[in-house]
This record gives C-alpha cells, sequence and structure tokens, in this order.
C-alpha cells in the first residue's frame, strides 16, 4: 500500500518555537499500528499515551517497529524538507490495522513525543505475511516552505 501521512500540530509549532522534542537522524523513531477505533487528533495528541487501540497479533510487538535509514533532505525543486526511512513491515503478520502512528520512542509513553500519522483509508488486514507500509516516494513526512 502506498500512503502519505499527516502531521500533528504539536510537532510543527515546537520546531517554529525552537523546542527540539526529536531528531529524525538520531533518535529511535518508531512506527505503530492502531485499529479503526483510534481517532487521531492533530490538535491535541502529543504523546504515544495519548493513542488508543493498538492493533495486536502474530508478527506485531507492542509499540510498533523502529524506522531504519531514517534520512532529512532538501528538495530545491518542489521547495520540501523530506523525511525519509526505510518501509516499515512486519513478518508474519496478522492482524488489521487502520492507522500507522509515527513517534519517538522515549521507553515512556507519556514522554513519547508524536510526529505524524498514516490514515490507509479504511483497514488493512494480513493473515500470516509481511504487512508492510510503503511510503510515499517523497519521504514519510514533509514540509513545503512557500
Amino acid at each position: 500500500m502506498a500512503v502519505t501521512a499527516k502531521w500533528y500540530g504539536v510537532p510543527i509549532q515546537n520546531l517554529v518555537n525552537g523546542t527540539r522534542l526529536w531528531d529524525w537522524d538520531t533518535d529511535t523513531i518508531k512506527c505503530m499500528l492502531c485499529n479503526s477505533s483510534y481517532a487521531p487528533n492533530q490538535d491535541t495528541h502529543q504523546t504515544r499515551a495519548d493513542v488508543s487501540n493498538e492493533v495486536s497479533g502474530a508478527g506485531y510487538t507492542a509499540g510498533g517497529t523502529a524506522l531504519t535509514t531514517k534520512v532529512v533532505s532538501y528538495d530545491t525543486a518542489s521547495n520540501e524538507v523530506r523525511l525519509d526511512a526505510d518501509d516499515a513491515t512486519w513478518a508474519a503478520a496478522t492482524f488489521t490495522a487502520r492507522y500507522g502512528v509515527v513517534y519517538k520512542d522515549t521507553g515512556t509513553p507519556a514522554t513519547s513525543p508524536l510526529i505524524g500519522y498514516i490514515d490507509f483509508g479504511a483497514d488493512q488486514s494480513v493473515s500470516g505475511a509481511t504487512f508492510t507500509i510503503q511510503w510515499d516516494p517523497t519521504g514519510v513526512l514533509k514540509i513545503t516552505a512557500s
């Protein structure tokens, strides 16, 4: 599935205010999966503790999977700052997910800041196979300078 992501509002506000809650390149950034009962709120959700209805099932570990090969780039043609990583995968998986939530893992949900989320548009189910989030070719998240 090809997906695009949306930012939670507080990370952008903190970025503008100079508060660094996470470093894409060096921090442990994870993607956790939630079912359709989770209702992302870009305005009020700030930490992993605000996220509910995480999926469970074969091949899935609570808290999600760490993103690998993370890079930050600037595309001068589109004026976009792009945060990218390898596709997120869960092998031998059996579960149903609607959302992927990207966050910095501090080891404590109450202090693990949210970054962005993915809405798959509908429930996505897997049964005994690999579940893959194929990030948009332009990155997991991006900011356009205009």
